[in-house]
């Protein structure tokens, strides 16, 4: 078990497998309003969180979740840092943008994350020093346009215009991250100070990353964190001067 914990490619099926669960559990599922267990959560988040519990711990996942409390890993092995569903809000409205976001982080940080768009199935998923992938199909954002000319994600409300040329209040911040990955979106910037927690963001992080954008905190702090009480100020740009250039903006909010 300890040596399946450790290889990549086994982490990356494992979490495949998670994800499946997610959407199994999801596909008859018709409660999607409030759980009644506190005011931020949903029904469908719970039966989530409780789908991706039932497929990793019995791998000895350490499990990182934003729905229930943290459990650590067995033997040393990764901890799965997870959210059920990023856009529990949009699901519960009927709005088509949210996800289910997994990142087994090992000492060195995040190192394998599969992030599925619920609505539409495409998957995306990451492994450190190895690239990511749409679909099974690998994304590289080999350029990126200036911010004059940048469709940018937001969350939260901006307190003024970064000089973007367009931007988006979606709702899914893993989403985002994973479509500055593929192109769709040039940039992401949390307008919000420290509202994200790192299940918010990790999955699409390195997503992200290892598709050659850039992920940072706004105040420059380490967004790899494994505390639950821990809030991050996430901002992302499809190459480092985009990058810079929302950070150097979002430092006058």
């Amino acid at each position: 078990m300890r040596g399946r914990q450790h290889d990549p490619s086994e982490v990356l099926s494992d979490l495949h497998d998670a994800v499946d669960a997610v959407f199994e559990a999801l596909a008859h599922h018709e409660d999607w309003g409030p759980s009644g267990n506190r005011p931020d959560q949903y029904a469908s988040d719970v039966v989530a969180d409780r789908a991706v519990r039932e497929a990793l711990e019995p791998g000895g996942y350490g499990l990182l979740s934003e729905e229930s409390p943290m459990t650590m890993a067995v033997d040393g092995g990764p901890v799965v840092v997870v959210d059920p569903i990023d856009g529990s809000t949009n699901a519960s409205r009927g709005l088509p943008w949210f996800s289910t976001s997994l990142c087994a982080v090992d000492r060195d940080g995040p190192w394998v994350a599969v992030v599925a768009d619920l609505v539409s199935g495409t998957r995306y998923d990451a492994v450190r020093g190895w690239g990511s992938r749409c679909d099974g199909e690998e994304i590289r954002r080999e350029d990126a346009p200036p911010l004059n000319e940048s469709l940018i994600a937001v969350s939260g409300l901006p307190q003024l215009d970064l000089g973007w040329a367009q931007f988006r209040n979606l709702g899914s911040a893993a989403l985002a991250l994973c479509s500055v990955a593929d192109g769709r979106l040039d940039g992401f910037v949390d307008c919000t100070t420290d509202a994200h927690a790192v299940w918010d963001y990790l999955g699409g992080l390195l997503v992200c990353s290892e598709a050659g954008g850039v992920v940072v905190d706004a105040l420059g702090r380490d967004l790899c964190v494994l505390d639950p009480g821990a809030r991050r100020t996430p901002v992302a740009g499809a190459g480092p001067a985009l990058a810079d250039a929302l950070v150097e903006g979002r430092r006058l909010f």
